[in-house]
């Protein structure tokens, strides 16, 4: 039988984290599931857990919590998964805000549901991306996104909203972000071989397909396929922005003359003018940035999740 360790961020979703554990561990012991539980105490220290949870040869690392206790979860194993230490699975209970890697992953945002997924086993590999530059010379392991510009900004303004939570928190500060951040940056955008200089509002680098919960900003992103899907919001009028938003949200934008996209293994955007703010999984990777190099580890993390349906290739 699998031994499980829950890493549970206690403040995650303003609280939703602690308030989730007298169902978990009913629905834990309802499915028989061997079990422990750890709590997060600090910044960083769900990536302490995991990392020691793998160094120790346990089955499986569960992240209860939001995408940046996914985030340090994922950095934890990795970091191990480098030193030797890769026959860790992970999952992840989604109690935050936004919860897109998990949403990615198929998951229901329901605990009874998602505990029986868990308790399931199904597994596959997936995609990790790594983000050098900013705060982390050393690189930073990401599961879901890393957004540069107006959605680093948006997330940025969302920490901030204490009184909402959940994809409201996120569409409040994207109209604060409107006026805040609506002038493009001129960047340099390296990739497949190519340089393309232009005005970007946004670049966004995605192995899932959803941010702050609601916006698709690759609908048809695979977390699976080897490769990122980018896309590039040029300049636009504030009053433009406000007309882009509900695209984003129907994952429509492809086809708005503003909205490129591409797909590669390797992207390196650099800022000719101004500066680069930008996020990894909603974890900031910079204010201020000049150059950030992103690359696509191919399968790298094995992930519970629900297992495919009949039309799933």
């Amino acid at each position: 039988m699998s031994h499980y360790t829950f890493i549970v961020n206690p403040t995650s979703g303003r609280g939703n984290g602690r308030r989730s554990l007298p169902k978990l561990e009913q629905c834990l012991q309802e499915k028989g599931v061997s079990y422990e539980l750890v709590l997060t105490e600090r910044p960083l220290h769900a990536s302490e857990i995991a990392y020691q949870a793998a160094q120790e040869g346990r089955d499986v690392v569960v992240a209860v919590g939001g995408d940046g206790t996914v985030n340090e979860t994922i950095n934890g194993l990795m970091r191990a998964k480098q030193e030797g230490a890769d026959q860790t699975t992970m999952a992840v209970l989604p109690v935050g805000r936004g919860n897109d890697f998990a949403y990615g992953m198929g998951m229901s945002a329901d605990l009874a549901t998602d505990c029986a997924i868990i308790a399931n086993g199904n597994r596959r590999a997936i995609d990790i991306g790594r983000v050098t530059g900013g705060l982390h010379p050393e690189g930073r392991y990401f599961g879901n996104s890393v957004g540069i510009g107006f959605d680093a900004v948006v997330g940025f303004e969302a920490l901030k909203m204490a009184p909402l939570n959940g994809f409201v928190s996120y569409i409040a500060a994207a109209l604060k972000t409107i006026f805040l951040y609506h002038q493009a940056t001129l960047v340099d955008i390296q990739s497949n071989g190519q340089s393309v200089r232009q005005p970007a509002l946004m670049v966004a680098v995605m192995n899932g397909q959803r941010q702050g919960g609601l916006f698709f900003m690759s609908p048809e992103a695979k977390n699976d396929d080897g490769l990122f899907d980018v896309c590039i919001a040029g300049a636009a009028s504030r009053a433009r922005i406000f007309t882009l938003l509900p695209h984003f949200i129907k994952g429509s934008q492809f086809g708005q003359p503003e909205i490129s996209f591409k797909q590669t293994e390797q992207v390196t955007v650099t800022a000719v003018n101004g500066t680069l703010p930008a996020h990894a999984d909603g974890e900031t990777i910079c204010t201020d940035g000049q150059t950030l190099k992103l690359e696509i580890l191919p399968r790298q993390l094995q992930i519970i999740c629900p297992p495919p349906t009949g039309n799933q290739s």
